[in-house]
This record gives C-alpha cells, structure tokens and sequence, in this order.
C-alpha cells in the first residue's frame, strides 16, 4: 500500500464526508415522520388507508434501492411534465435533492414495519389504563404508545440508521460526489483501488461506529429502569 498515496486521499475523501451526513440526516428525518404515519395506517381499520400502507412498504421493499434511484433519476428525468414543474425539478433534477427522497421514500417503508412491530407490542392493558384516565388518543399516542413504542423498536431502527449510511454510497452513481463519488474519481485519476476504497470502507465504518454507540446509550438510557 503507497503511504504517500494514502495521505493524498484522506482529506479528498473527507471533503465527501459531509454530504455524506447531509444525506443520511435529510433522508431520516423525513423517512422516520413518513415511517411514523404509514405505520399508523398500518394499523387504521380503514381497509383502503392499511392496504395502502402495505402496499407502499411492499414496493419499497421489494426493490433494490439502486433501481429506485434510478428510477426517479433518469426515468422520471425524461417525463416532460416533470420538467416543466418547477418543484419537481428542483427534486429530481439535482442529484443531491433525489438522492436524499430516494434514501427517504426507501427507509421510510422499513422504518413502518419497525415502528409497526413496535405499536403492536405495547400491552392492551396500559391503552385502556390511559383511557380510563381520559386521555385523549392524541393525548395517549403521544404519551403511551409511542415513547413504548421506540423503545421496543429502537435496537431494530438502529440497524435501519446503519443501512441508511451505507445506502448513502449508492447516491455516487447519480453524480454525487459524496465519500463514493470522491472514491470513484480518486481512482479513476490515480488506479489505486486498493487504497482509495480501504479508506472510504473506514471512513463508512467510522460513521457507523459513532452511530452504533449513540444508539446503544440511547437505548441504555431509556431501559435504565429495566434489570439487566
């Protein structure tokens, strides 16, 4: 491995490190409220509000992330009333705001079925507790169910947060110049792939590292009054 190689592509792919988070951030804030809603249709009695939700977790499921990229990319891209939208170009004409309703539109299907798992383990007894007090359900749902919820959920939302930031990655093949894209540019410049793409594996590694360990106070923290 060429150390003076190394030492160039450290700080080239670091520059990739902050779209990196702006991706991943972006992508969970909007797909975990997102999650948050198709999995309280999940559990609607409405035949036609669940079987949407279900049918929306299964596409987004059953697909690879890559073709759904691009999908909304290159295929959406082409369709002329898209293009004439200011707003929906503006989406998915940059490859920075596709990526991140991409990542979005995929964690968001998971984060249903993650969230849903963990509604629907919250014992019956504490629901009908909180209505005998007179809780309202909004009131209920923000003060029972789901602070239960996340934490029933959260070592499997954990996981989905890792997948995310790998997911990531997939943003350089629509032009963006992510630790990917910086990867992918370095080596086509220099033709190390063995050192350019070892230290983009630790720069993800290290992201996912902080992630895992924030994650795990998080939930040490809301099981503290659990025995261990």
């Amino acid at each position: 491995m060429d150390l003076e190689l190394v030492f160039l592509a450290v700080p080239t792919l670091a520059k990739g490190l902050w779209l990196t988070a702006i991706l991943t951030i972006a992508s969970v804030a909007i797909g975990f409220n997102l999650g948050l809603a198709l999995a309280v249709m999940r559990l609607s009695k409405n035949s036609a509000v669940s079987g949407f939700a279900k049918g929306y977790s299964t596409v987004f499921r059953g697909t690879p992330l890559l073709v759904q990229l691009f999908l909304f990319y290159y295929g959406l891209g082409q369709l002329s009333f898209v293009r004439d939208n200011a707003v929906l170009w503006w989406i998915i004409g940059d490859g920075v705001h596709c990526a991140v309703m991409a990542l979005a539109l995929n964690t968001a299907a998971y984060t249903s079925e993650i969230l849903r798992g963990g509604l629907i383990s919250i014992p019956g007894g504490l629901v009908e507790a909180a209505q005998a007090c007179g809780m309202s359900r909004l009131l209920r749902f923000r003060r029972i169910t789901f602070p239960l919820a996340i934490r029933q959920a959260l070592p499997a939302y954990g996981n989905e947060l890792v997948l995310v930031v790998k997911g990531t990655s997939l943003a350089s093949t629509i032009t963006v110049l992510e630790i990917t894209g910086h990867a992918k540019r370095l080596m086509s410049q220099t033709y190390a792939i063995l050192e350019v793409f070892a230290i983009a594996g630790l720069l993800y590694l290290l992201i996912n590292l902080v992630l895992i360990t924030l994650i795990r106070l998080l939930e040490a923290r809301l099981t503290r009054h659990l025995p261990r």
